[in-house]
Formats: C-alpha cells, structure tokens, sequence
C-alpha cells in the first residue's frame, strides 16, 4: 500500500504540474491581458503600466512567468488579483465557504437519496416502484443544470415563496442570529435542489446496476439458497454495490468548489463561480491560475481518497497491491 502511494503521489504532481503549464500556456496565448485594457483609461500613463509590467514579471518570458508563479503556489502565495486589488488566496477564502455551504449539503442529500433510492430499485427491480424511480433519473438526467435553475427561480418569484437571486435579504445585519439563518437557508433552496436532483439522478443509476449486478451474481444465489437471513443479504449486496460508486468521490470532492459554478452565476450566488466569471472575462491571470490551481489539488486528493477506500473496501485490490509489490 505504501508504494501504491508513492506511485499515485507521483502522478499527482506530474499531473499538477501539466495542468497548471498547459492553463498558464493558454492564458497567455489569449490576446491581450487585464493590463492592456488599463491602456485605455487616460488616467494612467504609459510609464505606470510599465512598471507593473515588471512588478509582477509580465515583462519576461512565458516559461520564466510560470517557473516563478509555481515556486510561490507551491507555498500558497498564488499572487495578487488585478482586478480586485487583493491576494488571490484573500479572495478565495472569501468566497469558499459559500460554495462549500451549497455544495456539501447538495452532496449529502445527493449521495443520501443515491444510495436509498438505487438500493430499493435494485431490490425491486421491474415493479412499479422500480418503474418510478428509473423515471425520475431518466428526467432529470436530461434535464440541463441551468434550465432547471431558471425554471426554479420563475416558480419562485411567481409564487413569491422563496427570495431570488443572492444569498441574503435586504437588512440583513439587522437580523436575529435565527432569522439570518432562515433566511439564507430560504436562498440556499433553489440552487440546492436543482443540484441534488441532477446530482442524485445520475447516481442511483449507477447504484441501481450495481445492486442487480450483486444480486444475480452466484455468492448471492448460494447465500440464498442456504437460508441467509435477508439483512445479511442486504449487507452483503451494500458492501458489494458501493465499489464503482466509491470511484465516484474524487470527482464529487473536485465538485465541491467547481461543480456549482454555473448555477452560482445564474441565482447569483457570491461564491467561487462568480469569482472566477470575474477573473476570466476581466484576464486576471493570477486569480484565474488560482482557481485552477485548487481545483486540481481538489480533484487529485478527491482521486487518492477514492483509490484508498476502494483499496480498503474491495479485499480484491489489496490483494493485487500486494501481488504488484
């Protein structure tokens, strides 16, 4: 095990550093930079622009910009935002736990409701209830992300039942701690929702075929056949069915700060897909790198926890790291 850590390890910052080289790479090869449209502000002459050329290394060759832009991520000092007149790291603290608050609680209820309605379907494949449940993934799995937001946000300001757009009301400083609270938990609703349906539909599929898998391969036949208690049964099939879902947490973990982006922007929500809309459209280079940066260690750690647990899981791929050692 120790090596087949090493080995990921390894991968990992090979891949860190491609990703980061071939964004870096492209973002430079973008017409034009944040500084260029400082150009066109009078107020600000030739010689100042100039000088923060050199300032921040702008002036020097692209592999140089990068080479010293790496030593100081690896140290989490990701730079200076143009933009916003702030430490790129400053800005992401910022808004991170916005996104964190919209993405952990649509991925507990999405894994929640996976894993409950793919194991009743699994079990009662073919009935009725198997029928709806299949339903409502083939729906919403269908359904794009953002129309389902807009049309959660046209339901909620016709009915007038749930604030649109934001994460707080107006007065809210003079708010009690409860009604803070409830207020931001009313403008969580929205985006929330629409995540955790398009999150879980896609997922209890995988569950649903994994528990029919188990449940007609021949350990569960033998376990039947010999009189096994049907909790035991159950735990068996649960034990047996989580091992391709398990893969699935590397990418939920990388999710958590990339995967709400898009309906951040559209119910507004101040998080870090705003932030990096900013950055994009505005070329704030180092604040885009920023963003790449911790999404790419969030996906790789998110792929080392996977491969850990199923390793942990499945006495299958223990044997085969001991086997490969």
């Amino acid at each position: 095990m120790f090596t087949f850590l090493l080995v990921r390890l390894g991968q990992a910052v090979i891949t860190l550093l491609g990703v980061t080289f071939l964004s870096f790479l492209i973002i430079k090869m973008a017409p034009g930079d944040y500084l260029d449209q400082l150009r066109l502000n009078p107020q600000i002459s030739p010689e100042t622009i100039e000088t923060l050329k050199k300032q921040y290394g702008l002036d020097k060759p692209v592999m140089v910009q990068y080479i010293k832009w790496l030593k100081s991520a690896v140290m989490f000092d990701l730079g200076y935002s143009f933009q916003y007149h702030a430490p790129v790291i400053k800005l992401i603290k910022e808004r991170v736990g916005n996104t964190l608050l919209l993405t952990l609680t649509s991925a507990v209820l999405s894994w929640f409701l996976a894993v409950l309605l793919g194991l009743l379907a699994g079990f009662k494949e073919g009935t009725f209830t198997d029928k709806l449940i299949k339903a409502y993934a083939y729906t919403f799995m269908s359904f794009p992300s953002f129309f389902l937001a807009f049309l959660l946000l046209l339901i909620a300001s016709k009915t007038g039942a749930l604030p649109v757009g934001g994460m707080r009301s107006a007065g809210f400083e003079s708010m009690t701690t409860f009604e803070k609270l409830l207020d931001i938990a009313k403008h969580m609703v929205v985006p929330v929702l629409t995540l955790t349906l398009v999150s879980t539909a896609g997922m209890l599929r995988l569950v649903r075929s994994s528990v029919i898998e188990v449940l007609h391969s021949p350990i569960t036949t033998f376990l039947r056949a010999k009189g096994v208690p049907q909790r035991v049964i159950v735990k068996h099939v649960l034990k047996n069915a989580m091992n391709p879902f398990t893969t699935l947490i590397g990418y939920e973990i990388a999710g958590l700060l990339s995967g709400a982006a898009l309906i951040e922007i559209i119910v507004g929500w101040p998080g870090l897909g705003l932030l990096m809309l900013d950055a994009v459209l505005s070329q704030d280079l180092f604040l885009v790198m920023g963003g790449l940066y911790i999404g790419t260690i969030m996906l790789l750690l998110g792929n080392l926890i996977a491969d850990i647990l199923l390793a942990l899981i499945d006495p299958r791929i223990r044997e085969r790291e001991i086997i490969g050692r």
